[in-house]
């Protein structure tokens, strides 16, 4: 399939593009900056918040992969007026099926950039096209990077009434490759981590894989949306789930090499092993430049 992927260059888009490239599908990715299009992957140039660009880039493609977001402090403008307005390009452009991705708990806890995602889910269901809707929880990466944010602090703030249910971006990559695959589902479906973990626990193993020993500063954190979550909104049952645990992205385990891995992947002259430059996946990906990048909360 032909495949435009929005949001390419930020933190699930640096996942889903060699996914897709590894499923055999002809990946255009969308860019706020200007790219030279290299390996399997075309960029092209647009912005779902002036509009710039984009029937351009949903020109001559059947499927979209809508993953732009404002996040938390963008005020919804990738969400709802960039979604609205990549709906019209892809109308008039044939596209036969557009997946959304969006955050679990969207519909339990409206507020916030939440509230701006259920929004955006409502236009993709109202849209006439065919459509699916992924809601994902928070990712490993995401988490890491906002625990890192707090490092020059004396004391990381930790609130112990908070559930966690973090996801791999590896996996929810996956999951986006097998939905494309059975085509529009017309449906709102949940995909989370194996475990819930709470954040005394998520913050102890942080520490340990980085060697910070920073004090633990105990804090209730206000407003709607962290009391949504502590109520367990934010959580999913929904099968299937994620493999990766928390611990296990922190401390990944070594690879199981098979008896022959070294004359397949070693030894051969043309193996990526040996040749990294002409390995896709090392290829398709320029940065992590999305319409928002997470910030303390």
């Amino acid at each position: 399939m032909r495949i435009l992927v929005t949001g390419a260059t930020g933190t699930l888009g640096g996942a889903v593009l060699p996914a897709l490239v590894k499923a055999g599908h002809q990946v255009r990715a969308l860019s706020r900056t200007r790219r030279e299009s290299r390996g399997n992957v075309e960029w092209a140039w647009g912005d779902l918040i002036s509009d710039g660009g984009v029937r351009d880039a949903v020109r001559n493609v059947e499927v979209v992969v809508h993953l732009a977001t404002s996040g938390r402090k963008g005020r919804g403008a990738a969400d709802v007026p960039g979604t609205r307005m990549l709906l019209t390009a892809a109308r008039a452009a044939g596209v036969s099926h557009l997946l959304f991705t969006s955050v679990v708990g969207a519909d339990r806890a409206p507020v916030g950039y939440l509230k701006d995602k259920l929004a955006a889910e409502g236009l993709v269901a109202e849209s006439g096209l065919g459509w699916t809707v992924l809601r994902a929880t928070p990712f490993h990466q995401w988490l890491d990077r906002r625990l890192a944010d707090f490092l020059a602090s004396p004391a990381l703030p930790v609130d112990r009434s908070l559930p966690w249910q973090p996801v791999h971006t590896g996996e929810v990559a996956a999951r986006v490759a097998a939905l494309l695959a059975a085509g529009p589902s017309g449906s709102v479906l949940e995909f989370g981590g194996p475990e819930v973990v709470g954040m005394e626990d998520l913050v102890r193993t942080w520490q340990c894989a980085h060697g910070r020993n920073r004090p633990r500063l105990p804090l209730r954190f206000p407003g709607r949306l962290y009391a949504a979550q502590r109520a367990g909104a934010l959580l999913t049952e929904a099968t299937p789930k994620g493999r990766i645990t928390w611990h296990d992205y922190l401390f990944p385990p070594p690879p199981e090499l098979s008896d022959d891995f070294a004359m397949e992947h070693t030894a051969s002259p043309t193996s990526p092993a040996t040749q990294p430059e002409h390995d896709p996946d090392l290829r398709v990906y320029g940065g992590d430049e999305g319409y928002q990048r997470p910030t303390r909360g």
